[in-house]
């Protein structure tokens, strides 16, 4: 993925109001991938030393499907780091067995489609260090999300930031475990859109400016 991809209709709306940093992690859009393997620990380690680059000592930290799971991986080891955390399709406790079965139609339809691939294929093509580098990092980054196990309990009660969760009705996320979410981590919301499959999400701009938008306007 791109960040254009992910986030390029969202992005330029912040911007008005937050000074807005697109990250793309190892292997994706114009980042190199690296012969190390791919682990949520690494990608949380780059984003920290992104900011401290930067001189950013705290940010608001947004992270969609695997960006989701590193953003809650920095907000578990890095606490200081993150202020206000969104975690937009980001399940704590996967269950990958559900979609070994691409055939049956009620999962098919929660998958990405081949226009989703293609369109991710082209746009990291575009921009890519290496453009035929596009099936070994696909692959990479699949096996690394289906070999997590996720998070125990205790570790979402840790989260200090307050943090905004957002699914999708028909995404990879079961909406038991959106609710566990909500229950467990200390300062949390949950919205969930109706009608929007994981990779829809950036086609509905709207509704997720919105949630944004609305949740980082409110401090405490």
């Amino acid at each position: 993925m791109t960040v254009d991809l992910s986030f390029g209709p969202i992005v330029p709306a912040l911007a008005r109001d937050h000074r807005t940093i697109g990250i793309e992690l190892q292997g994706h859009g114009h980042t190199a991938d690296s012969e190390r393997p791919m682990g949520l620990a690494d990608l949380a380690g780059e984003v920290a030393a992104v900011l401290a680059h930067l001189g950013i000592e705290r940010a608001d930290v947004c992270g969609f499907s695997l960006g989701g799971l590193v953003a809650l991986t920095l907000a578990l080891q890095r606490p200081d780091l993150v202020d206000r955390l969104i975690l937009a399709s980001v399940d704590h406790r996967p269950d990958h067995a559900e979609f070994e079965h691409a055939d049956d139609p009620e999962v098919a339809r929660r998958l990405p489609s081949g226009e989703d691939f293609r369109a991710m294929r082209e746009a990291f093509v575009r921009v890519a260090p290496d453009p035929d580098q596009f099936d070994a990092i696909a692959a990479k980054t699949s096996g690394m999300v289906h070999a997590l196990e996720g998070w125990p309990d205790r570790a979402l009660l840790s989260i200090g930031s307050p943090t905004l969760i957002i699914v999708w009705d028909t995404d990879f996320v079961p909406l038991a475990h959106a609710a566990d979410m909500l229950r467990l981590v200390p300062d949390a919301q949950l919205a969930v859109l109706p009608g929007i499959t994981h990779m829809e999400v950036t086609r509905r701009t709207a509704p997720v400016l919105a949630l944004v938008e609305a949740f980082l306007d409110r401090r405490h």
